[in-house]
This record gives structure tokens, C-alpha cells and sequence, in this order.
């Protein structure tokens, strides 16, 4: 962030990392707030101490992110599903939030002229690097999820 970004939209703030980033903007004296669904990773006691507003909504959404993103010089996306185990049974909440959401915010952050966009993610949405070794004795090794194609045609 720089010394410009002075308002910060933080999605996904309650959640584990996103929380730790949030209280640095915060001691840093940046005007912060959060929008957090607060689903299995996310949990306002994350937060608790800090003079942070805590907007619950999803950022697939687009009047949440639109009332949540009023007047933010930037966003900074640490809202997403993970554990892909939990994408093969249902990949629609994965699209949603980690396809959709992050369209929707950056969309906002373009059209209302937000200086800073950053996307946070994991390697389960990026997926393995080409030089990753993988075991090909692996039970998820053929399995199809959202986050990462079939190995080989079943």
C-alpha cells in the first residue's frame, strides 16, 4: 500500500491472514474496513480490539460490493473458497466468489477509479507450477475440481 491508499477495503479481513493484514493497515493508521461473508474461514474475534467496520456480505455480489467499495482508494481481495476437496462435490461456490468476486471487485476498483487492486490468492487457485513434482500414486491425482483439470481423459 502506499502513503496515498489511505482508505482500504480489505474482503475476506476476518478470515486468518486477511485479519493480520487489517490490523498492519489499521496500526499503520489507514482508514480500514472489512467485507467478509464470514463462512468456515471467517470469524469476527479475528478482529476483536481494533475499530474496524465489519460489512458481512458476499463480493459476488454486486450491490454489496458496490455499497461495501464506496469511497476505497483500494481493495485488497483476501476473500475466496479454498480446500479443493470441498470443490469437487460443489465447484459453484468457488466459481462465485473466486471468479465472479474478484471480477466484481476489480470491475469497481476500475470503473471508480480506486488507485490499488490487489488480488490475493493461493496455489489452489493457481494451481501447481510446471516444475512441481506430484505423486502419481496420489487417490486426487485424476480428479477433476474447478481448480485444476483431469490428468488424463477417464
Amino acid at each position: 500500500m502506499t502513503s496515498v491508499d489511505k482508505k482500504i477495503l480489505v474482503t475476506g479481513g476476518c478470515g486468518f491472514i486477511g485479519s493480520h493484514f487489517v490490523k498492519r493497515l489499521y496500526n499503520e493508521g489507514h482508514d480500514v474496513w472489512v467485507l467478509d461473508k464470514l463462512t468456515y474461514a471467517g470469524n469476527k474475534a479475528n478482529l476483536r480490539g481494533y475499530n474496524v467496520p465489519i460489512y458481512i456480505g458476499d463480493i459476488a455480489s454486486p450491490s454489496v460490493v458496490e455499497a461495501a467499495a464506496n469511497g476505497a482508494d483500494a481493495i485488497v481481495n483476501f476473500a475466496a473458497e479454498s480446500h479443493v476437496d470441498r470443490s469437487i462435490g460443489n465447484g459453484i461456490p468457488f466459481v462465485l466468489s473466486n471468479t465472479i468476486g474478484a471480477y466484481l471487485l476489480a470491475k469497481h476498483s476500475f470503473s471508480n477509479h480506486a488507485r490499488t487492486f490487489i488480488q490475493i490468492s493461493t496455489d489452489e487457485v493457481y494451481g501447481p507450477s510446471e516444475n512441481e513434482n506430484s505423486s502419481s500414486s496420489s487417490p486426487w491425482q485424476n480428479v477433476f475440481s474447478p481448480h485444476r483439470p483431469p490428468t488424463e481423459s477417464p
